[in-house]
């Protein structure tokens, strides 16, 4: 290949389509028909001798080349697009939504303080919140529907560190909080007043809150390597349901920590810790690429960071310690 006689229009389209994952919507981006985003991509490949990007049903497949390549292209244009017209976002004066996709332990924790923020700095900003109910957000992300995912994501973020999500390179994350699973059970629970052995956390019967309804979840993971198990009574999708029923009954829940105080229950709980290790809750913030230099993702993104760094979540935690 001849750098010299390479045609840079065609870097811009293939950074498109990586960034869309879809010929449909890199076209539209571009404002160019589906047919000439896709001339321009045999150009490319025929520059490069390298498919670069592969059909699927669901878009297109980058190839190892296309992931090697990608970042330092996607650096140049940012650069360019930067020296040529810096963005700038007036909060005050901005009229924008955000749509935000989180569980509803993690808005109740989250969302007064950035309404705060929105109210004080940005009055013409709305948030519309989409319901979580998978800890797989890419697809969302993806797609379009949301501008933002925060919550508890391991697999995808693992996946992402990792270099191993072939085709989802153009999402983004950011760690918020990491924090830790604790045993929540009602004030006066016959367990409620001693360290919580093993085989009481066994013995006793359980609530399981789970997105995808299925009744087993990490705990029962960790339980079944030591060759234990717990009798699961009720699995919900809610944490604030959750606190309310475990606050009226026997039922022994785990739930993370921070988000005690999301259940509006705290003085009607307890918590205990686990009478075994748990893996740690991180608590993450995942966006699309095609958002990373938009100055107002970016002030958004920036709130949700400082809101955390202030010891929000510390604060939290603090109070659920009055009923341990």
């Amino acid at each position: 290949m001849n750098f010299l006689t390479l045609d840079l229009n065609l870097l811009r389209v293939f950074d498109a389509v990586m960034i869309e994952q879809n010929l449909t919507r890199a076209a539209d981006k571009l404002a160019m028909t589906q047919p000439a985003v896709s001339n321009a991509l045999k150009r490319l490949r025929y520059s490069l001798d390298d498919e670069l990007l592969i059909r699927t049903a669901y878009g297109v497949k980058p190839t190892p080349r296309a992931e090697i390549l990608w970042p330092t292209i996607r650096e140049a244009l940012a650069k360019l697009e930067a020296a040529m017209a810096p963005g700038t976002f007036d909060a005050s004066k901005a009229q924008v939504t955000f749509r935000m996709a989180m569980a509803d332990a993690t808005a109740a924790l989250w969302m007064p303080t950035l309404v705060g923020a929105i109210q004080n700095e940005a009055p013409g900003v709305n948030v519309r919140m989409v319901p979580l109910t998978t800890r797989e957000p890419r697809p969302m992300l993806l797609r379009g529907d949301i501008d933002i995912a925060v919550g508890f994501f391991p697999g995808v973020v693992a996946q992402l560190s990792g270099g191993q999500a072939a085709g989802t390179s153009a999402i983004r994350h950011e760690r918020l909080y990491t924090g830790h699973y604790v045993c929540v059970m009602r004030q006066g629970h016959p367990l409620a007043s001693s360290k919580l052995s093993l085989d009481d956390y066994c013995s006793a019967k359980h609530l399981l809150v789970s997105f995808s309804g299925r009744a087993h979840g990490l705990i029962d993971e960790v339980l079944e390597k030591m060759g234990r198990e717990r009798h699961i009574l009720l699995t919900i999708n809610q944490f604030f349901t959750a606190g309310r029923v475990v606050a009226h009954s026997d039922l022994l829940t785990v739930l993370p920590r921070h988000l005690i105080s999301a259940t509006g229950m705290t003085d009607a709980l307890v918590w205990k810790e686990l009478p075994f290790d748990t893996p740690e809750v991180h608590v993450d913030m995942l966006w699309h690429e095609r958002d990373s230099r938009n100055p107002a993702h970016q002030w958004l993104r920036n709130n949700l960071t400082n809101m955390t760094h202030s010891d929000l979540v510390p604060e939290l935690e603090r109070e659920v310690e009055i009923g341990h």
